[in-house]
């Protein structure tokens, strides 16, 4: 699929900038400038920096519970620990109370991802260096099994919010780029799965028109089920990638990232099908959220470019309305890349 590893790498970068727009916030113009050769030295540097100033500013703390042996009461006494120390003749009460520290969840997933990059042989040894040399500071915080993380149930908060494009980051990495290998021990893939891969491109897709293209809204919006009697239980949520309107006027975007971008049968190359489905769903589903009123309502399958000789390129006119399949080159220069999402808002809104 890659053409330039160099330039695809660059482009990784610039779509985490999207998705997570603390890249753009200062601090990280160093990263920017540097050429990577591969994904693992990209991720190690973003972290390196993205920890680096977390320092600065002071590791997250929570309250943890803790239970002990202590000679003087401290929190409150847990009586059957006491008796079972009375019992022993050992002259110390078991209290539980509650410690401000350090070794919370969101610091170990930063060590755990931290360790595993280090190591790896493709991390470069400038950015390992800066790596060991903050863990430093992470001398009371565990290693963790990445498989034991339940990613849905973090919450952040005020005093914890600058974590999360670092968390986010650590995810991609530990979700992405991990093996298991016979004996138990993990390793990192060669690189991230087509998963992570297309959920970061769609999140990058929709920062990038909220960002870049200020006469349209864009959102991730749902889409209502347009139905005779109102009665919709059990049916499954209709979620859009990317939703672009102004006024009257609504592009749905599936963005789609495959290895392939089309099926192929007895020589013959075909859409996927479901794909084509689906997008057509929404389309007539929010068309008809319009009623009366004059309006536009059209969809758009983007996938992602690969080196594959036939690339969809088609515009189909379905029951009234305009179902376009177009792909992205993520190959070409990051500015090339933009005027090709631009585009695609002046054909639909200009």
């Amino acid at each position: 699929m890659i053409k330039d590893k160099s330039i695809f790498i660059k482009n990784i970068y610039y779509m985490l900038s999207y998705a997570f727009t603390t890249l753009n916030q200062g601090g990280y113009e160093n990263v920017a400038a540097e050429e990577f050769d591969n994904l693992h030295n990209l991720f190690s540097a973003i972290l390196a920096k993205g920890i680096g100033r977390q320092l600065k500013q002071g590791l997250y703390r929570e309250y943890l519970n803790r239970k002990e042996d202590v000679a003087v009461v401290r929190g409150k006494i847990d009586m059957p620990g006491t008796i079972q120390n009375r019992l022993a003749r050992k002259r110390v009460l078991t209290c539980e109370y509650d410690e401000l520290s350090e070794n919370n969840l969101l610091n170990q997933i930063l060590k755990t991802t931290v360790m595993i990059l280090l190591r790896h042989a493709k991390v470069d040894t400038e950015y390992k260096t800066n790596l060991k040399r903050e863990m430093l500071f992470f001398s009371n915080v565990d290693i963790i099994d990445p498989a034991s993380i339940h990613w849905d149930s973090i919450r952040f908060q005020r005093n914890n919010n600058t974590y999360r494009m670092l968390v986010s980051l650590c995810q991609l990495v530990l979700e992405g780029m991990l093996l298991t290998t016979d004996d138990g021990e993990y390793r990192l893939a060669t690189f991230i799965d087509e998963q992570r891969m297309s959920r970061l491109y769609e999140k990058f897709i929709l920062e990038f028109y909220a960002k870049e293209c200020p006469q349209v809204k864009a959102t991730a919006s749902q889409i209502p089920w347009a139905l005779d009697d109102g009665i919709g239980t059990m049916l499954p949520i209709m979620q859009s990638d990317i939703m672009l309107s102004q006024g009257n006027k609504v592009l749905i975007i599936d963005a789609k990232y495959y290895t392939h971008t089309t099926q192929v049968q007895y020589d013959v190359h075909t859409l996927y099908s479901n794909n084509l489905y689906q997008i057509f769903t929404y389309v007539k589903n929010k068309d008809t959220e319009f009623g009366e009123k004059p309006h536009t309502v059209s969809g758009m399958l983007l996938y992602a470019r690969t080196d594959e000789t036939i690339q969809p390129d088609n515009v189909y006119q379905m029951s009234g309305n305009k179902i376009s399949v177009k792909t992205l080159d993520l190959n070409l220069d990051f500015s090339t890349i933009a005027a090709q999402l631009n585009a695609i808002v002046e054909e639909h809104f200009v």
